[in-house]
């Protein structure tokens, strides 16, 4: 009887809700929409990077619902997510690919989050009281062939799977057009439309349509965008470096695995540990056989800027928690690491692994007979030919090596390298041999 009474009560709530939509649409109400103009700048700079093409991005922003009966909520679009290496872009067709985009979004709302905590964003900009919401997908733009400026029958089908999707959770979509090539006018003083142009550098502009769609309505409806400057939304942080450069994050642990270290990555952890944003990217790494663990913090722009290591015992923590949790337990009874002022850290060349060597050497717990990470040398075989003109005895610097005036041989390049029998790698040592 329970379950009966709870499928009534869904299937009258879904009724209600497409009563309210018709409503809403014969009277032409939709929310109000406000846009900040860095979104605006995102929009025409990738519009203009694939013109022959279809591209687009996703939008973020804010849903700021009132109670108040016939009202509509504020829709704030922060700013948008750029997609991945995986975007189809040609002709007619444009598909963005999610995984990228959804690793930065969550980066983003964990910040977002901490924004609400400290109480202002990245550029000391206050968060206002009305702004503590969620931040969310609102859709997502892109840009259409020729002058069509409304959404496509695919749109619209594209558009009802996903807020028929429950998982999704939309209620709603933004989706705006945008289109190139549009004659420069200047539109009616007060006029409301549901679009905006941007010229050119070509005379043409940029146009960009705004259309609305609600679960319960199924139909696109114009919204009218009122576009504010940078200072009037909040500033989103900036992407972080282990989801722009995936290669040098399998770098870092490939090194620190080679250096018998476990770690948590690839699920990095944000944390505020300086009262400073964007969060840190922290890791939990520690060597076998030991209770005690590093606690490897990062920064947005790592390797720009040197990590930060902490010290921990693992002991007595519930490995089974949530990441997060763990990590929070280990921070509790944490403390710095010692101070390495022989080691300067170099952005170019320094890695976690380099860092973390250094202060085990520091603190006499690297065990003996492991060289540090940047003593590993491969076993270079070295080519010797004979010199034209030379005796028979003699011999050439091999490929790689070159002779100087002074009959010294420098190293250049390696002709080949052989594996050891550990399967480390080694380099030659750079010896000066004399030519006999």
């Amino acid at each position: 009887m329970e379950d009966f009474s709870s499928l009534l009560e869904a299937e009258f709530g879904l009724l209600s809700r497409r009563l309210r939509g018709m409503a809403m649409i014969s009277r032409g109400i939709v929310p109000n929409l406000v846009i900040s103009q860095r979104m605006v700048d995102r929009v025409v700079k990738a519009a203009q990077s694939y013109i022959a093409d279809e591209t687009g991005e996703t939008m973020v922003g804010l849903v700021v619902d009132t109670d108040e009966p016939e009202t509509m909520p504020m829709l704030y679009v922060l700013d948008t997510i750029l997609p991945d290496e995986s975007t189809i872009r040609r002709s007619h067709m444009f598909e963005t690919g999610d995984e990228m985009q959804q690793d930065i979004f969550f980066w983003l709302l964990e910040n977002w989050n901490a924004y609400q905590t400290i109480g202002r964003d990245m550029s000391g900009n206050e968060i206002r009281e009305e702004w503590k919401v969620d931040l969310k997908h609102l859709g997502d733009w892109h840009k259409q062939p020729g002058f069509m400026i409304q959404p496509s029958g695919g749109d619209l089908m594209t558009a009802l799977r996903i807020m028929d999707d429950a998982e999704n959770g939309f209620d709603f979509l933004l989706v705006p057009i945008v289109t190139l090539g549009h004659p420069s006018v200047t539109s009616e003083v007060g006029a409301t439309v549901n679009y905006f142009t941007i010229p050119q550098d070509d005379g043409t502009s940029l146009r960009m349509d705004w259309w609305y769609i609600h679960r319960d309505v199924r139909v696109f409806q114009p919204i009218s965008p009122k576009i504010v400057g940078y200072d009037d939304l909040p500033e989103l942080t900036p992407y972080p470096w282990h989801i722009l450069h995936g290669d040098l994050l399998n770098e870092e642990i490939g090194l620190l695995q080679e250096d018998n270290k476990w770690l948590t990555a690839p699920n990095a952890i944000f944390w505020e540990s300086d009262n400073k944003l964007p969060l840190e990217i922290c890791f939990i790494v520690g060597t076998a056989n030991s209770h005690d663990v590093f606690l490897v913090i990062t920064d947005w722009d790592y390797p720009k800027t040197q990590p930060r290591i902490r010290m921990s015992d693992f002991g007595g923590v519930d490995p089974t928690q949530y990441i997060a949790d763990v990590f929070a337990a280990l921070w509790d009874k944490s403390k710095p690491a010692p101070d390495t002022p022989d080691f300067k850290w170099d952005a170019e060349e320094s890695y976690i692994v380099d860092y973390l060597a250094v202060i085990e050497k520091k603190m006499g717990i690297r065990p003996d007979g492991i060289p540090m990470p940047w003593e590993r040398q491969s076993n270079a075989v070295s080519i010797a030919v004979d010199v034209e003109g030379e005796e028979s005895n003699d011999t050439a610097p091999a490929d790689g090596v070159s002779a100087s005036s002074d009959g010294k041989v420098e190293k250049t390049e390696p002709v080949a390298e052989v594996e050891s029998d550990d399967d480390e790698k080694t380099e030659t040592d750079e010896t000066e041999e004399e030519i006999t």
